[in-house]
């Protein structure tokens, strides 16, 4: 069987480099090369795929070093001081590369941006990357895509791989009437104290919404969260270790963990429709659960209160939808974020209503040499699992310059079919689960894609070093 040669298993260890960085990558020979756009956790693990087989490559990167939405210096980081993993290091961390044992279980972000750069370090993607060079257009060119830079250059290449994240552009709705107060999206949230002294209504109570409804209880005068719908809130830790680390024994169908992890959350967390939540209207798992139980707490010493949907803004408050008015002096939209590649027409990505309608959230119909990487959320997926993603693509490419049968079928298959990757959970209808997939199913696909390219290529022996 095909296996990748192993590069590295060193443990992220300080590799972070010292300035200045090596020298990025000359634009030489790029009609032979794949552009990756991005550099946070998508765009590197898939560099370090492709170098490790043997696929020439240059890396794009806007901001001035690696790490994406994690580096909080990054102008188009979405991240604030406080935030944290709502998933434990374990079970998001490269298995290739684990994180140090003295970092915690849920990492702050300066620690995942360290992981990244000792990541790159330890790779040798730095020299493979172009920093501070935003793209301003991809274009299909014959058989092949041309990269036009912002300051107006222009380079062919043999495909592209857009990695440059989900969590970047604002989902800002609209109210009725006018709010004397400050109204900001929780993109722009850095700093718990801009909330010091003042009444803050959050709107949303995602992951990132509860977060910093924690923030805001220690500085604020009054704090409430308007929500439209219930949520299902499930714990950090359980016995003692981080919840998600459990349970990996024995593999139970979707439908039936839902009730059984249902049954068991009563024990580890208060009912959140005790504290002001409605029901939800979705089972667990049919939405991203809420990893956070410090709102619940908050709520249940009176710290905080839920309000229901925003009716209009009135002045120096709000209306909501059950007939009740506030006062408030800052509205923060916790409201997420909508997919976003300003740089490619829709149409080459398949667009469908909320998100690109791909093959496996990877594999636009149309082409063979354009790629979306890290477009896929799911419980416990991980950034190995977004590695897996570029693994398969890099066989697809070494097959299809092979032109093995596998990937002639696997080019027709992509071109007429999209697979059900729910697992059977009947995943909501909104924007943010438009590219939402179930672990286990999704991961499983992949797999068995992986062995039929294993076969096709059986005699590629990749080198671990790229073409130059």
């Amino acid at each position: 069987m095909l296996q990748p040669t192993n590069m590295s298993t060193q443990s992220s260890a300080g590799l972070a480099p010292k300035s200045p960085r090596p020298a990025s990558s000359a634009y030489t020979r790029t009609s032979e090369k794949y552009a990756i756009i991005g550099a946070g956790p998508s765009g590197l693990g898939t560099a370090r795929c492709f170098k490790e087989y043997g696929i020439p490559f240059d890396m794009f990167e806007a901001h001035n070093d690696v790490g994406g939405l994690w580096n909080i210096e990054n102008p188009s980081s979405t991240v604030y001081e406080t935030a944290h993993l709502i998933s434990s290091k374990r079970m998001t961390e490269f298995e290739h590369f684990p994180m140090k044992d003295e970092v915690p279980d849920f990492p702050r972000h300066h620690d995942l941006c360290a992981y990244f750069k000792d990541y790159a370090t330890a790779f040798g993607l730095y020299e493979h990357t172009h920093f501070n060079t935003r793209i301003r257009k991809v274009e299909p060119l014959e058989d092949k895509w041309q990269i036009i830079l912002e300051n107006g250059d222009a380079h062919i290449y043999k495909g592209v791989v857009i990695a440059n994240g989900c969590l970047s552009h604002p989902n800002v709705p609209t109210f009725d009437g006018h709010f004397n107060g400050e109204i900001m999206h929780s993109c722009d949230y850095k700093h718990p104290e801009i909330f010091e002294g003042k009444r803050v209504l959050i709107v949303g109570a995602g992951n990132s919404g509860c977060d910093i409804a924690v923030d805001a209880v220690h500085r604020a005068s009054k704090v409430s969260m308007s929500v439209r719908r219930g949520y299902h809130f499930v714990p950090k830790y359980v016995f003692g270790k981080p919840a998600d680390t459990m349970g990996g024994a024995f593999k139970m169908p979707p439908k039936i963990k839902q009730k059984v992890d249902k049954f068991l959350l009563k024990f580890f967390i208060p009912d959140p429709q005790k504290l002001g939540f409605p029901e939800p209207d979705h089972k667990l798992y049919e939405s991203h659960p809420v990893v956070n139980n410090l709102v619940l707490h908050h709520l249940g010493h009176g710290d905080m209160d839920i309000k229901r949907d925003i009716d209009r803004l009135d002045g120096d408050g709000v209306c909501f939808k059950d007939g009740t008015r506030e006062e408030y002096d800052m509205v923060l939209l916790a409201t997420g974020y909508k997919l976003n590649y300003p740089f490619i027409d829709q149409e080459h990505l398949n667009w469908v209503g909320d998100a690109p309608k791909l093959y496996l959230n990877i594999f636009p119909p149309q082409y063979d040499n354009l790629f979306v990487i890290g477009m896929v959320e799911a419980t416990g997926l991980g950034w190995q699992g977004r590695y897996k993603q570029s693994e398969l693509v890099a066989q697809f490419l070494i097959n299809k310059e092979a032109e093995t049968t596998q990937a002639s079928k696997f080019s027709a298959e992509k071109r007429n079919v999209i697979p059900d990757t729910t697992g059977g959970l009947n995943y909501m209808k909104l924007a943010r689960m438009s590219y939402y997939v179930h672990k286990e199913t999704y991961l499983d696909m992949i797999a068995k894609h992986m062995k039929r390219f294993e076969k096709g290529a059986a005699s590629f022996a990749p080198t671990g070093t790229p073409a130059s």
